[in-house]
């Protein structure tokens, strides 16, 4: 798990270590249709802009087009929700905990709205390394799931949250048991990459995770993100061939998403093939996409670009990238060893 994509991060995971390579992503796209769709209709066209400007990856222009609306009705949920959303991106914890705690105010009884606040303070947790800010997480992801029992996404948070968290804030094996049962009766293909999760990090047998990303694939999904799941997996575990193979699937289902070849980069770079290519593919994705926490983040392309740099001999090109890297995600301690390895030797 990485702070900053797969499962979007819930924050405590700094408080107990960080995996690299920052490869998982996920979000809860269909949910936020929804909820704009329950807007005020009064609003509704300024909430609408709102959206694409956050879905361009514009938060400030997103800020101010939600700040207008506040500023006239202080009692939309929806726009407080999506002012939560835009400084949760720009990792501003303290406004998106504010506005996402007066969504929730507003409408309490929001499933998401609840989820989206447990992830504000997961964010907030992380950045204050705070035990007394992780113990909200937990409450709000069990909130969350007790006001939509469907909600799958806010179980799979809560089932990471039992997994990473220390015991003091909450964290529990056996809990984190039960989101998977509850969410394998919901999906069966998500069932099998929250086992796969549940396998990987609180059992610790990478065995038995591969073999449920072996039936998440085996059950074609139709959504792109458990193949981005099972790749992500495959890559951790040096499977290079295992790895493209989840790619080729996702590309099947859908072959002009900008994150297949960010994917292929990734395998091409872990596998040192066709570095060109990979290198053609990374510069595209950090052209061609917003910087946001539910897909491979910016710092994550410009650290593989570093590693591509490496591997050809190009050092000053690679530290460059790791610097870039850095300058958007500061608290990626992998890439700043990366780098101080890298300063080391060309003294």
């Amino acid at each position: 798990m990485k702070p900053n994509s797969w499962r979007i991060a819930i924050g405590v995971a700094a408080l107990i270590g960080f995996v690299g390579g920052d490869l998982e992503s996920r979000g809860t796209g269909a949910a936020e249709v929804a909820i704009l769709g329950e807007a005020d209709p009064d609003f509704a066209v300024l909430l609408q802009s709102a959206q694409r400007q956050f879905g361009s990856g514009n938060y400030a222009a997103a800020i101010a087009t939600l700040q207008s609306i506040v500023s006239q009705n202080s009692m939309n949920a929806a726009a407080f929700y999506w002012l939560g959303r835009c400084y949760y991106e720009i990792r501003d914890y303290d406004h998106a905990v504010m506005h996402a705690e007066k969504a929730v105010s507003l409408e309490p009884q929001n499933s998401i709205y609840v989820q989206w606040l447990g992830r504000a303070y997961g964010g907030k947790a992380d950045r204050d390394r705070s035990f007394f800010v992780a113990r909200k997480v937990k409450k709000q992801f069990e909130r969350a799931v007790e006001l939509d029992p469907s909600n799958i996404e806010a179980r799979i948070d809560l089932e990471q949250f039992c997994i990473e968290a220390p015991g003091i804030v909450g964290g529990n094996s056996s809990e984190a048991r039960a989101q998977v049962d509850a969410i394998a009766k919901l999906d069966p293909a998500e069932g099998h990459i929250a086992m796969a999760m549940f396998d990987l990090e609180s059992l610790k047998k990478p065995d038995l995770a591969e073999n449920e990303y072996r039936e998440v694939l085996a059950a074609k999904p139709a959504n792109l993100e458990p193949y981005f799941e099972a790749a992500s997996f495959f890559r951790n575990q040096n499977k290079i061939a295992d790895m493209n193979g989840a790619i080729d699937a996702a590309a099947q289902v859908k072959s002009n998403d900008p994150r297949i070849e960010y994917y292929r980069a990734v395998a091409m770079v872990s596998g040192g093939a066709d570095l060109p290519r990979a290198e053609q593919y990374l510069k595209s994705y950090l052209a061609s996409t917003p910087d946001r926490s539910d897909w491979p983040s910016h710092a994550g392309a410009r650290e593989w670009l570093g590693r591509l740099y490496e591997a050809q001999g190009k050092m000053g090109e690679a530290a460059e990238q790791y610097r870039a890297a850095l300058q958007l995600d500061p608290g990626r301690k992998d890439i700043r060893e990366r780098l101080a390895k890298l300063e080391k030797g060309s003294r």
